[in-house]
Formats: C-alpha cells, structure tokens, sequence
C-alpha cells in the first residue's frame, strides 16, 4: 500500500496544482501526526477520564504558586476560545477536579482552582504522558529539535507570539 499523502501530492501535480502540492503534503502530513498522536494520549488519559483539553487545564493550575488562575487568563494562556475554557472547566468541576470562584479584589473575576483529586489525576496523567508520549514521540532528539522549531516558525508565521 503506497502513502495516500505522497499519492495526492502526485495528483495535485498532475492536476497542474504544483505550486500548492508540497504545502498541500504539509499539511495533510501535520494533521495526521496529529491524529496519530492524539490516539497515544487518549490510551494514556482515557482510564483517568480526562480529555486532553482537560489535562492542560489541570497542568496549568497545578504550575501556579496558588493553584488558581482567572478563566480569562487561562483561555490566554492555553490559547483557545473562552467557551473552551468554560466547557473543559465545568467537566473538572463535576468530577471533583477544579472548583470556581470570585475573585476577593474584584467579585467580576471567575478563578478555577485545582483540588487535591485534581493534583492527583494531573500527576498521574502527567506520568503516563512523559512515558508513553513524550520522552518517545517516534524520532529520535535531534529531529524533535529540529521539528520542533519548525513548528515554532511555522506558528509564528500564522500569528503565535513565540518567544
């Protein structure tokens, strides 16, 4: 069986779409990676019954000094749409992961914050995710390096302020 995204940058030739072919075969090739690598982490944090939107919400918690943020620095931070961040949090609220309140300084500020049950699941997700998925991603370290900052330019390219 031959690579069905080598066989379309083919096509996208033949079909006088050269100039657009290789960025086509990009592309298709980063969102399957994605995919492929979203079938590991879900093995890894489906038994926690947690999504990865979920799981970024509770590693960025359990980063802070006091273990809450605002819900709009958050969605910043994690860099997804607010009803995201509301969506993700009122799930680890159900199970006991996060609690929500107001802000002492100012009472129109919603702060999430981690409970020990979500300090718990985060550190065992975060086990099974650095042994299943990221110190192995698939290549070796120099070419995640490499990849790496690809990405970075690529990111910055479409907008992403990177550092």
């Amino acid at each position: 069986m031959s690579d069905p995204i080598i066989e379309a940058r083919r096509q996208w030739i033949a079909h006088g779409w050269a100039d657009a072919a290789d960025g086509m075969a990009l592309v298709t090739s980063v969102v399957r990676v994605h995919q492929l690598l979203m079938e590991r982490i879900d093995a890894v944090l489906r038994p926690l019954d947690v999504t990865f939107a979920r799981y970024e919400v509770l590693r960025l918690l359990a980063f802070t000094r006091e273990g809450a943020l605002p819900m709009t620095r958050l969605g910043s931070l994690l860099q997804v749409h607010p009803t995201s961040v509301t969506s993700a949090v009122d799930r680890l609220e159900k199970q006991g992961y996060v609690t929500r309140s107001r802000g002492e300084s100012d009472r129109r500020v919603v702060l999430a914050a981690i409970t020990e049950e979500g300090r718990a699941v985060v550190e065992r997700a975060t086990d099974g995710l650095n042994g299943e998925v990221f110190a192995q991603p698939g290549i070796d370290a120099g070419q995640v390096a490499d990849l790496t900052a690809l990405l970075h330019s690529l990111r910055a390219a479409s907008g992403d302020q990177i550092d």
